[in-house]
């Protein structure tokens, strides 16, 4: 097991990725740049926003800012004119309450940066509305002690949520997976059992496909990992495949490919397709040998996978494949510098940009691998959490000092411009509606031009 080291992250921001196969529900009339129904909008990232304004500070084309109560790194959804956002709240120290026990290489392992797991807290959901930022209501989907701890700079609300325009799915690990409707009613709920992180918290956030909600629930050594796929209407299992892989942190993605679809998953030992509908496994291939944090690119005719820790690799391999194809020719090109830990890659207009969390920025060509630049600067020296956002040819990379470095995308490197917000950010922004949605330590802002403009 690579366990994750004192001074380093294992997840700070959720890792996922939606894919709708089709709008249903509730404002089902809205079009596609209404939307942004779960991490990273489709999972990768990418908006075409004509109205968004590419120039801001915490004074200067903000719509609105609320603030948000508690601690939470994922990032906000849209559906029409409603938002969603998880977080968790922290209450007193229960004696006695103490994180599951975790073992690695024979013995017992507590991660020297965990905690929490001594605390009481309420995991919440929240419902805005995304014209003004009222909030509309709150839900609280669990109370308690955690089962297990989170890295003293992440958050119990990590996993971002997703919604189908009908309900909001909202995950937190071994606390459940809950069902709301748009009125903040419960549909339903799912105990996923215990899912051990090493005391470092959960990332994987829910996928839709389909009539399915699908989970990644990867733990610890792997005794007892597993990938699910439950009925978005009621809840209940469609089916389960066992994984002997470690804990990972980087949800699957959809891969259209050779006339079918793909569920595609990255891992320490494996990573692995399956068909989405049924669980069977469709290909495989060794595995990033490393902690499986980021979340897989697609596009272009590849799927790039990466890891930034202990080991820095991304590899791009041609979906549509069968059995193992580690040392076949679907495997296109591996690269080994530039990867990050914690924000994950973003694949737009034919490149692979790579962050690392000190901010470097490395562009590869997305078929060939070919290194157009590497080690682009940041203006200022910054940390990165955050995964970029492209919008309007270009890319936005959101550091914790609350800076948003605006980069033009293209195999040039080039800083326009740098937008300050005042407050660290963590969590991954959100585009839609011709509006970008910040969350930062306190608020969640709202980036738009003024009407009229």
């Amino acid at each position: 097991m690579k366990l994750v080291s004192s001074t380093s992250l294992a997840i700070a921001v959720p890792l996922a990725a939606v894919l709708l196969a089709s709008p249903a529900g509730h404002a089902a009339d809205r079009s596609a740049e209404d939307r942004w129904p779960g991490w990273r909008g489709d999972g990768q990232g990418r908006a075409d926003a004509a109205r968004l304004p590419l120039e801001w500070t915490a004074a200067r084309n903000v719509a609105w800012k609320t603030e948000i109560p508690g601690r939470g790194h994922s990032s906000p959804i849209v559906w029409g004119d409603r938002l969603f956002l998880t977080t968790a709240i922290e209450g007193d120290v229960v004696p006695g309450a103490k994180a599951v026990k975790h073992v690695a290489e024979g013995q017992e392992f507590v991660h020297p940066d965990a905690t929490g797991a001594d605390r009481r807290h309420a995991f919440k959901l929240l419902a805005l509305d995304a014209k003004d930022g009222r909030v509309l209501w709150e839900r609280t989907a669990w109370e308690g002690t955690p089962v297990d701890s989170r890295h003293k700079k992440a958050s119990f609300a990590s996993p971002t949520a997703a919604t189908d325009g009908e309900r909001v799915y909202a995950y937190f690990g071994s606390e459940g997976l809950y069902a709301y409707d748009f009125e903040g009613k419960l549909a339903w709920k799912f105990d996923p059992g215990v899912v051990g992180t090493m005391g470092v918290g959960v990332g994987t956030s829910p996928l839709l496909y389909r009539d399915l909600v699908i989970l990644l629930c990867d733990e610890d050594n792997g005794e007892r990992s597993y990938l699910v796929a439950l009925d978005r209407h009621t809840g209940k299992e469609a089916w389960r495949v066992l994984r002997k892989i470690e804990v990972s942190w980087a949800t699957p993605v959809i891969v259209p490919a050779a006339g079918r679809d793909e569920l595609v998953t990255a891992g320490n030992q494996l990573v692995q397709a399956y068909d989405p509908a049924t669980g069977r496994e469709l290909w495989r291939m060794k595995g990033l040998e490393s902690n499986a944090v980021t979340t897989p690119l697609v596009g272009d005719g590849v799927v790039v996978v990466s890891s930034g820790y202990p080991s820095k690799i991304s590899i791009a391999v041609k979906p549509g494949g069968s059995g193992d194809v580690t040392d076949s020719p679907q495997v296109l090109w591996r690269y080994n510098k530039g990867s990050a830990y914690v924000p994950s890659p973003i694949l737009y207009e034919g490149h692979v940009y790579l962050l690392t969390d000190k901010g470097l920025l490395t562009c590869l060509d997305a078929r060939t691998g070919e290194v157009r630049y590497e080690g682009g600067r940041p203006p200022v020296p910054a940390s990165f959490m955050a995964s970029p956002v492209a919008v309007n040819g270009h890319l936005l990379l959101m550091s914790q000092d609350g800076d948003t470095l605006i980069v033009k995308a293209g195999p040039r490197f080039e800083v326009v411009r740098t937008n300050p917000l005042g407050e660290p950010i963590s969590a991954s922004a959100a585009v839609a509606g011709g509006r970008l949605y910040i969350r930062g330590e306190k608020h969640l802002f709202a980036i738009a031009a003024p009407a009229g403009s």
